[in-house]
């Protein structure tokens, strides 16, 4: 299963896109502009993106050259399109789209090529598995947050370095999650407004890293 994100104005081309990569077993986030694009890019991660190219604010090769300059191009994204020039498939292409697919989109077109991405995106995380991690190979985090009058729980932690990517992200945003659940004593209101997520998107996020949220209660 991976997290997707489709960004596109147009609402059927949204459900539709998202019933059939759901129906795939996939986790689905949805768009409808460059804004929306942004902040779902920034709270899911995704491990895909279907962007299309004309949108109303910021068209599609906008904002990906936008995510490549600032280093947020670390996903395959693939480019749509049903007005689109081979010149601005290509230039797509060259800021680093990984591939191009032209509207109306057929099932297997989409799925081969969402599978294609997803197969470059796991090669690229292998190599960097295989690739020996600086010392020391153990990273030891503690981090203490602290207000005026209140002081929050002294969270120690340590992340192994050498596995794949995704684990390690997982460990980390666990960590990060249980600490701030521990310091509002389970309120997933303030969890949700100190975190930056909608409190739909925050449970989805808890229950996918397998937080337990009654410990939180408990603990408090």
């Amino acid at each position: 299963m991976a997290n997707i994100l489709v960004v596109d104005d147009e609402l059927g081309i949204r459900d539709l896109l998202s019933e059939i990569l759901f129906d795939e077993g996939h986790q689905v986030e949805l768009a409808e502009n460059a804004a929306q694009a942004r902040e779902a890019r920034q709270n899911m991660r995704p491990d895909l993106v279907l962007l299309d190219i004309w949108m109303p604010d910021t068209d599609g090769v906008s904002l990906l050259k936008e995510w490549a300059a600032n280093g947020l191009l670390n996903m395959p994204v693939i480019m749509m399109s049903g007005h689109a020039t081979i010149d601005t498939a290509v230039d797509a292409v060259k800021i680093g789209a990984h591939a191009f697919l032209e509207k109306p989109i057929t099932l297997q077109k989409l799925l081969k090529a969402v599978e294609q991405g997803l197969a470059r995106d796991q090669v690229q995380q292998a190599m960097l598995a295989a690739s020996p991690p600086p010392p020391p190979s153990v990273l030891s985090m503690s981090t203490v947050v602290a207000t005026e009058n209140v002081s929050a729980p002294d969270v120690q932690q340590s992340f192994e370095l050498d596995r794949p990517l995704r684990e390690a992200r997982d460990a980390f945003e666990k960590a990060y999650f249980e600490f701030h659940l521990a310091h509002e004593g389970g309120s997933m209101t303030r969890v949700a407004e100190k975190t930056g997520l909608e409190r739909t998107h925050l449970y989805r996020k808890l229950k996918q890293l397998g937080v337990d949220l009654t410990r939180s209660k408990r603990s408090h």
